[in-house]
Order: structure tokens, then sequence, then C-alpha cells
């Protein structure tokens, strides 16, 4: 049986095999947001088909709702036409129980994927459409930190970003320029309000949303493209507000285990693609139980009833310390600890990790005793209990096909977030504490000594795509740092180190740059100084 519209309504083999289906009429659905669109998703990866299309659909099978979700993308729109049109844009999400057992749900509202290719006007003239109706409430994001970058770790405007403020908003290239033109259209159809709900691990990430859409939209105003009275609009958070939010949930790239095991199941006409970019996709999504989404109440034209859904809405001040709680201390850099060693120890799996000892002792003594205790309570989710479920029971899922190759891409990226936010609270709140920390600047060290692409065993291997990796080796390579050398690295990383930009902070004026000095020192001498260093410093 091929995964269809047509074929849903052979809904005894779809039970027969234990397959949740949408519990709407899909071509209503499909009539109402086509007419009357209320929800525009720009970022059609993995988490948002297996998380926010499903909030989406709880409600619509609950009848509290009668609009689905149009999902858009600015970079890796091809998965649209390999795996969204082919499948009549139904997904298949897997969820993948600790114990083993997989439950298994279609779903059936996303009711268009547009391309957003200014080269395509038609693409253009529907997403247009859909931005200057008045019944439109949010514009979510799930396009990693890196979607909202104009500049790089210099403070240097890309080229796309650049053209964009030189051209104006007739055929923006970056995905902030996207929205600006996309603003744009709304307002000249009459300044009707609308939430843009940023989705993505980024602390504070509505107002990192905001920020680059406003640095597009200055440099449009002080060229004469658009008037003040535009840029007012955008600043106004009574017509266009940015919320905050914390997301959290995991998941991989489409295994072929699970692609194998829905096939079993009679399922024929699913695979799996890797898109010319890169990317990984399929019209499944294989992802861990276990699901928080905490979002600021914050929407000026209304919004559905995402509580029912299982959205925490919240104030700002509650999402921020549930973000902090996550993305800085009981989540996120513990897996951002496990990607980088797993690559130079040789794992392909996150849950393998977790059953070696230095390394689980690695990110659980970070955790407890070096992350969480500068974190507030958000009070809505308890921090220790959140992280005991992380070590305890999510990251060492063993039916979770997630690997260290996958969560160290874009580091560079995440390192501001995820030890920068811990090392300033230190340095603010508790500086006599800074010369504490042993395991923070281990994984930093672990970093640099992760983008001189040699593992443990002396092998060269390719390290995950990242948009400042090469920056950074070539400033390893101009400061004289290789693997195998015999020479101290003592003075040579200053400079390195003081790039706020990608570190959160400058992390000389922490202290810990001779601690750092020392662990890299160790971690390059030869074959096995990895495990050796590693197994060290959790010894002590």
């Amino acid at each position: 049986m091929d995964l269809s519209k047509e074929n849903l309504s052979n809904k005894e083999f779809w039970n027969s095999i234990n397959v949740v289906l949408p519990q709407y009429d899909i071509d209503a659905c499909i009539k109402a947001t086509t007419e009357n669109p209320t929800w525009l998703h720009v970022g059609g990866g993995n988490i948002f088909r297996a998380f926010i299309a499903r909030i989406n659909q709880r409600l619509l099978n609950q009848g509290l709702t009668d609009t689905g979700i149009i999902v858009c993308g600015t970079q890796d729109y091809e998965n649209f036409e390999r795996v969204y049109k082919p499948f009549d844009n139904l997904s298949i999400i897997c969820d993948l129980r600790p114990d083993g057992n997989t439950g298994y749900e279609i779903i059936g509202n996303i009711t268009e994927a547009i391309a957003a290719n200014y080269d395509l006007q038609d693409k253009i003239n529907r997403l247009n459409e859909i931005a200057r109706n008045p019944s439109l409430q949010i514009i979510s994001f799930t396009i990693t930190e890196k979607g909202y970058a104009l500049r790089d770790a210099d403070g240097n405007l890309y080229e796309a970003a650049a053209k964009d403020m030189e051209n104006g908003p007739s055929h923006p290239l970056t995905c902030m320029g996207f929205i600006a033109a996309l603003l744009l259209e709304r307002f000249n159809a009459g300044g009707y309000p609308l939430a843009l709900v940023s989705m993505d691990n980024c602390s504070h990430n509505g107002d990192i949303l905001k920020s680059s859409v406003l640095e597009i939209i200055d440099a449009w105003t002080s060229k004469g493209f658009v008037g003040e009275s535009f840029r007012d609009y955008v600043k106004d958070p009574s017509r266009i507000a940015f919320p905050w939010s914390m997301i959290d949930k995991i998941t991989p790239r489409p295994s072929d285990e699970i692609l194998n095991k829905l096939t079993g199941l009679g399922i024929g006409n699913l695979k799996s693609v890797r898109t010319t970019t890169g990317v990984f996709a399929a019209p499944f999504v294989n992802a861990e139980v276990p699901e928080y989404l905490v979002v600021e109440d914050l929407f000026p034209n209304g919004r559905p009833a995402l509580e029912k859904g299982g959205v925490i809405i919240t104030d700002r001040d509650t999402v921020d310390k549930a973000e902090r709680m996550k993305v800085t201390a009981c989540l996120n850099p513990l897996h951002t600890s496990l990607a980088i060693f797993g690559c130079l120890l040789g794992f392909n799996k996150i849950s393998d990790e977790m059953n070696d000892e230095d390394l689980r002792t690695l990110v659980t003594r970070m955790g407890y005793e070096e992350c969480l205790p500068v974190v507030c309570d958000p009070k809505i989710l308890n921090p220790e209990a959140f992280l005991k479920q992380v070590l305890e029971e999510r990251f060492p899922n063993p039916f979770l096909p997630d690997t260290p190759q996958r969560i160290a891409t874009d580091t560079s990226q995440k390192l501001p977030i995820r030890f920068g936010i811990t090392l300033n609270s230190y340095m603010n709140d508790q500086p006599e504490r800074l010369s504490e920390l042993k395991l923070i600047p281990l994984v930093i060290a672990g970093w640099l000594r992760y983008l001189l692409a040699v593992d443990d065993n002396g092998n060269a291997f390719e390290i995950s795509p990242d948009p400042m990796a090469g920056l950074f080796q070539k400033e390893l390579r101009e400061a004289g740092i290789s693997y195998g050398m015999k020479e101290s690295v003592k003075g040579k990383l200053s400079r390195i180190l003081s790039n706020a930009t990608v570190f959160g902070t400058d992390i000389n004026k922490t202290g810990l740059t001779p601690v750092i000095e020392q662990y890299l020192d160790d971690l390059i001498k030869e074959n096995g100084a990895v495990r050796k260093t590693l197994h060290a410093a959790i010894a002590n």
C-alpha cells in the first residue's frame, strides 16, 4: 500500500499495522486553509513535521480548528519536490520508545509546500497572497541558528545579506530578506497584525529574528525602498510580535532501519533521499517521544488553542528561564560535548556513547556540577528532573538513530548559546567559581582538536558542515597548531578564544585560557591522547 491521500481511505490496512490516521476531513482542511490561512511555517525539516505540524493536527483532531499549516522553505526546498509532493504532503511520524516499541501516526494537515524561490514567480505570488490575508495569525520558523545570521564571526555582512540590503525587497536571497518582503506585502495590504514565532534553539530567539529582519528593513528604509511607516509597523509589538520560545525534541535524520521496518509493514513507496545541499529527507520522521514547546503568549492577531496541542503558553520571563535551562545547561551543551568527543573517538550513535563510562561521566558531571548551578528554575519544568530524563532516558535510547556527526553540524553557531551564556553567568554572578570549571574548558579544547580533522587513532575524518569551520581551521594553522606537534600551544590561542561571536564571550577574560591551552596540548600529542585526556579530566 503506497502512502497517498487516496489510500488513507483504506482504514482497514492502516489499522492492521497500528498506524494512527488523521481524524478530520483532509480535503475540507485543505479548502479552508487555502481560503483563510492561519499558519505559515518556514522550514520543512524533521522537527517541523514530527512536532510543529503535529501540534496543529491535534487541534484538528479535537475540532478546535479547521485549518492546517502551509510550509515554505528558502533553502532546502528541494525536499518539497522529492519527499512532500510525491506523497501528497503526507508524513509518517515514527515514535521511537526506549522499550523498543514504535508508534506510527500519519500527518495530513500540511496543505501546501511552497518553495520561496524568486525565480519561480508563481510560488512567490502565492506566498504574497498568504501574507496579505487578514486571517494569517502565525509565521513560525525552524531554520536552525544559522538561518538568522546576516554577519560572520568578524561582524562582516554575508554576501547574500549585503545584496538584500542593497537591492531592496524585489528579489531577496536570504530568509530574513524574504520575511521582510512578506511583511511589506502585509503592510501594504492593510497593516494587519501577525506573530512571527521562532522555534529554533537560539537564546531569546524572538529578539534574534526581530533584529535580523529589522536590520534589513533599516537598510531598505535608508535607501528609500520603504518608508518609515513600514519600519514603525514592524517595530510595533501590537501589530508585529516576535514572541520567545523554547523547543525540545530530538529528531535525527531518517534511518534506513526505520525505512526497512515501514516497508516490512507493507508501505510500498517510501524512500530516503539526500538533497544536493546534503540534507537527508524522507516521507517519514523517526523521533523520540519526549517533546517540549514553551511559547510566550504574544499573538496580536489571535492564535489557535495551542495549549490543547501540547504547548506551554506562558510569559516571557518563564520562557527565558525554560530556554536557559534546556539550551544552556540541561541538554544542548551535553549534546554538543557528546558530538565533539564522539566524532574524535569513532562513535556513530549517541546512545552508544552513553554506554561509554568516560563519556557518560563527562556529560553527567558537566550537567550537574557545572551547568545546573547557574540555572534559574522556570517552575513549569523541574531542571533536575529534566536533566535526569535527558541522561537516563533520552540520550541512552538505543532505538533513536541519532549521531554525533549530526549534532556536530554548525557547532560554531551553537557554542555562544550552549556554553557562552553559562560562562557569562559565572562571570557575572559567581566569578569566584570560574577557576573550578574543568569540563566546559575541556569541551572547548575538544572542539579545537576536532577542527584538526584527525581522530584519536590518527586517521583523517570529514568534519560536519559548519559555516565557521574553515575560518577557525585557518586560524589554527596560522597559529602553528597541528596534530602531533611537540611544542606547547601556550600563548597561541588568545586570538582564537577572544572571538565573542563564536564563544559567547571573550574567554581570555574568564581566566580559563591556560586551562584550555593545557587540555589542547594533551589532546594533540599522539594517538590515543583524546581518550587519555578525557579519562584523566573526569577522574579529577
